[in-house]
C-alpha cells in the first residue's frame, strides 16, 4: 500500500537519480494532489528541482562549473515512449554529431514520429517533429536514423554532401546483412531521392540484389541532385544522380 506522508514522498524523490525526468506517475500517490503539487513547487523554488514542463521535473546535477541540465533523451522522453512502447526517436540535428557527420551540437531537437505535432520550446531547446511513415520499434530506430541522415543529407551542418556520403558508407559497413535488408524495405517509405542515393551506396558496397530492388522503384527519367557525390560513388549515372 502506498504511503501518504511527507517523509514517504521525500524518500521517493531522493531515490530518483539526478537528471532523470519524472512526473506525478513516478511518485507515490497522495491523498492530496494539491499537497504534492505544493511540495514540488517548493522544491523548484529552492532549486532542488527543475520544472521541465507542466507536471514534469528533474533533480539537477550540480558541479563546480554550475548546474547540469537533463540529458536530451530525458528532456523529450515523453515524446519517445508511451506506456513502455516506442513512439518516437531522436533524429536529424539531434544525432548528426553522434554519427560523426557534423561537429556542431544543435539547440534544436528533432524527433521522428508517425504523427506530427507543433514545434515547442523546452529549456533552451526548440523541439521539432519529423514524420516517419514506417512503424517505429526499438530495433529499427538505428536503421531509421541512418536513413534519415540520407534523406536530409543536404541539411547536415558543417559538412558537404560528398563528405557525408563518405562517412555514411563507412557506417553502412557496420550494419549486418539482415539490417541492410531491413533498411532496403524501410526506405520504400522514403522519397525517391533517398531511395536512389541509398541504392547507389548499396550497389557500391556490392549489395547488388538489394540495390536492384530499389532501382526498380525509381522513375527512369527522374534525376536527383546531390552535388559532388560522383567523387565518391562511380555509379551515379546509372542512378540518375547529378
Amino acid at each position: 500500500m502506498l504511503r501518504n506522508n511527507t517523509d514517504s514522498k521525500n524518500q521517493v524523490l531522493q531515490d530518483i537519480p539526478r537528471g532523470i525526468v519524472f512526473g506525478f506517475n513516478e511518485l507515490e500517490k497522495s491523498s492530496s494532489t494539491q499537497a504534492m503539487i505544493k511540495m514540488l513547487n517548493r522544491k523548484v523554488a529552492t532549486g532542488e528541482l527543475v520544472k521541465l514542463s507542466k507536471g514534469r521535473f528533474y533533480k539537477p546535477e550540480k558541479t563546480i562549473f554550475g548546474q547540469l541540465q537533463a540529458p536530451i533523451n530525458e528532456v523529450v522522453k515523453d515524446f519517445l515512449y508511451k506506456n513502455g512502447s516506442c513512439i518516437g526517436y531522436l533524429t536529424g540535428l539531434s544525432i548528426y554529431n553522434q554519427f560523426g557527420l557534423s561537429s556542431q551540437v544543435s539547440s534544436v531537437i528533432q524527433i521522428g514520429r508517425n504523427s506530427l505535432r507543433p514545434a515547442l520550446q523546452r529549456l533552451q531547446y526548440k523541439i521539432h517533429f519529423v514524420q516517419q511513415k514506417n512503424a517505429i520499434t526499438q530495433q529499427n530506430i538505428p536503421l531509421l536514423q541512418y536513413l534519415d541522415c540520407i534523406r536530409f543529407i543536404k541539411k547536415i551542418p558543417d559538412s558537404t554532401v560528398s563528405k557525408a556520403v563518405s562517412r555514411l558508407l563507412s557506417l553502412l559497413d557496420d550494419f549486418s546483412d539482415e539490417q541492410k535488408e531491413s533498411m532496403a524495405s524501410l526506405v520504400l517509405q522514403y522519397p525517391p531521392s533517398t531511395r536512389a542515393l541509398f541504392g547507389a551506396m548499396l550497389e557500391y558496397r556490392q549489395q547488388y540484389l538489394l540495390a536492384e530492388s530499389l532501382f526498380d522503384t525509381l522513375n527512369p527519367i527522374t534525376t536527383y541532385q546531390f552535388i559532388d557525390v560522383d567523387k565518391i560513388l562511380p555509379n551515379t549515372n546509372k542512378w540518375n544522380i547529378v
